[in-house]
């Protein structure tokens, strides 16, 4: 059986796509395969395709094959960390080369492009990429790359994928689009013109916590790419094979933990707009959310992260992360467990909102979510 080729249901491909049967030993899971080098055959060659552990490596190519194959691309490039891939792909552009990027855009990359990439001679403009006009208006001769994050992180803001990636294409400029928190459950922005998506795959993709690690898949070969393959090989910036191994083992449960996470969400995002302490609630997938019905064009369901303003201060939504019991107070999200986060506390220069909570829904019961927050919530 081959997922990679044939249209099977996205659970399937999941589960079998960059596995395979081990030869060796009939083995269903794939052995880790630890070996920094490979041996050459006699005449200096490399027949079974494999030189060193920095520029290939068996685990490394079966959770590529896999990532291309649910994100329906052509290629992928896995890297140590989301912030590497995306480090990777603003540097395989040149010096004198243009970027866009939301104005709420991961703070990690507002510090790569304003402390790292600037004064290498990389322009950039942060613009609110829900804005057609405003992302139009700052397109530039030299913009090489349009980078999009949808829904965003913590605002879940939501972009339109395919307006924005035709009005890159007009200007001649590559579309990158972080789908982290969507994952390709829920969201494929490059079958809606994206040329890039971007995943930090320690969030959903590996989705236990575990492991830390990040992908670029593309939607067909390009010089862009090319080059992004390069500076991956060259600047050794890898997953290593355990990391890989995995990831993909939990890309096998991905749409089962997804579609329960985002369920999970939406019960307590309805719950949190009816509340009296809550001021706002931020997730597409409630009707007053000003990208709803972008997000019910583009996506398959709303995700299970959300961000909700409690009534008060800082101070107010530093108290009621104290108090959760069940829900950590921890960073990152995709995980089985629950986390809340104060996110201006930790973002420097942020434009988050002092009053926000961010919180990561697990595959705990939404009835003990609820309950825990509604303790929270209590003065």
């Amino acid at each position: 059986m081959s997922p990679d080729a044939t249209p099977f249901s996205l659970e399937t491909q999941a589960i079998h796509s960059g596995s395979s049967i081990d030869p060796a030993t009939g083995a269903l899971t794939a052995p880790i395969h630890l070996s920094t080098t490979f041996e050459r055959d006699g005449d200096g060659s490399y027949p079974k395709g494999y030189i060193y552990g920095r520029s290939g490596n068996p685990n490394r190519d079966a959770l590529e094959a896999a990532l291309t194959t649910l994100e329906k691309g052509s290629e992928t490039a896995t890297f140590a960390s989301g912030s590497a891939a995306t480090f990777s792909l603003l540097q395989a552009l040149g010096p004198a080369d243009h970027v866009i990027a939301p104005q709420s855009v991961y703070y990690g990359v507002q510090q790569m492009l304003s402390q790292i990439f600037a004064p290498w001679g990389l322009s950039y403009t942060l613009v609110n990429t829900t804005d057609l006009a405003a992302v139009a208006n700052a397109l530039r001769p030299n913009t090489r790359l349009v980078l999009i994050e949808t829904p965003s992180n913590p605002q879940l803001a939501v972009t339109d994928i395919q307006a924005v990636a035709d009005l890159a294409h007009q200007a001649d400029a590559y579309l990158a689009c972080d789908n982290t928190i969507a994952s390709p459950v829920l969201q494929t922005p490059l079958t809606l013109g994206a040329d890039f998506v971007i995943h930090a795959t320690t969030k959903y993709l590996a989705g236990h916590g575990d492991v830390i690690g990040g992908a670029v898949v593309t939607r067909e070969t390009n010089s862009l790419f090319d080059q992004l393959r390069l500076v991956q090989t060259i600047g050794g910036v890898v997953p290593s094979p355990f990391d890989c191994w995995l990831t993909l083992r939990g890309l096998q449960t991905l749409p089962l933990r997804v579609r329960a996470q985002s369920q999970s969400a939406q019960r307590i995002a309805t719950w949190l707009s009816q509340h009296p302490a809550i001021e706002q609630v931020l997730y597409p997938g409630s009707p007053n959310h000003p990208g709803h019905d972008i997000a019910q064009k583009q996506m398959q369901g709303y995700g299970g992260l959300l961000s909700f303003l409690v009534k008060g201060d800082q101070d107010t939504a530093m108290a009621v992360a104290a108090k959760t019991r069940l829900i950590a107070r921890a960073t990152s999200f995709g995980s089985p467990h629950s986390a809340i986060e104060h996110r201006a506390s930790i973002e420097q220069g942020t434009t988050t909102a002092p009053n926000l909570l961010r919180l990561s829904v697990g595959l705990e019961h939404v009835d003990d979510l609820i309950a825990d927050l509604d303790q929270g919530l209590k003065d």
